[in-house]
């Protein structure tokens, strides 16, 4: 449950309320295209159960983008859409390598980072057209890089863990955005 007290500054601008709109349908569209691409590896490579996946997780160290700016006690607004932005940037890169193992479902895969980049974009000219400070948080030792995988069930499995942890942070960043738009 997310503990976000929004900016009152904020909670009754239109500008504001089309901003989390906009950005809300764009997730939730996203979000069901990951799922049709985690579908895919689950179908393709058997790759279906993320807690099967736990001892690989540990030991390949892919973490998910972080989003605690968007439930902490000392919210603000600007500081948790920068922390979207990035873990969307970081996810972008992320899923090039579903490109390599998925080739043909090359284009699903290019429209899914189209979009997330797409939505990234559109959340810093948001920010800058609402006059919302951008603030770029430090990345902690290898995020946003993945390891170096020797082999292919390590890329299929990193595949999956990826999606998945991608999952979780658009549902994490749904729910931040559904707060705001609440008050």
């Amino acid at each position: 449950m997310l503990h976000a007290a929004p900016l009152p500054e904020f909670s009754g601008d239109q500008d504001f309320q089309q901003f989390l709109q906009k950005d809300l349908e764009y997730i939730r569209k996203i979000k069901g295209d990951v799922a049709q691409v985690q579908d895919l590896v689950c179908t393709t490579f058997q790759l279906c159960n993320e807690e099967e996946l736990m001892l690989v997780k540990q030991k390949l160290g892919i973490s998910q983008a972080p989003l605690d700016q968007c439930h902490s006690k000392t919210f603000q607004v600007d500081a948790c859409f920068s922390q979207i932005r990035d873990g969307l940037q970081i996810y972008h890169g992320h899923l090039a390598l579903l490109l390599q193992l998925l080739p043909a479902h090359s284009g699903l895969v290019d429209a899914l980072r189209l979009d997330v980049s797409n939505l990234s974009t559109n959340i810093q000219q948001q920010m800058e057209d609402l006059g919302l400070n951008t603030v770029t948080y430090p990345k902690a030792e290898g995020q946003g890089t993945l390891p170096s995988l020797s082999s292919d069930f390590d890329k299929q499995a990193s595949g999956f863990i990826i999606l998945a942890n991608f999952k979780r942070f658009l549902e994490t960043s749904l729910r931040a955005l559904r707060h705001l738009t609440l008050v």
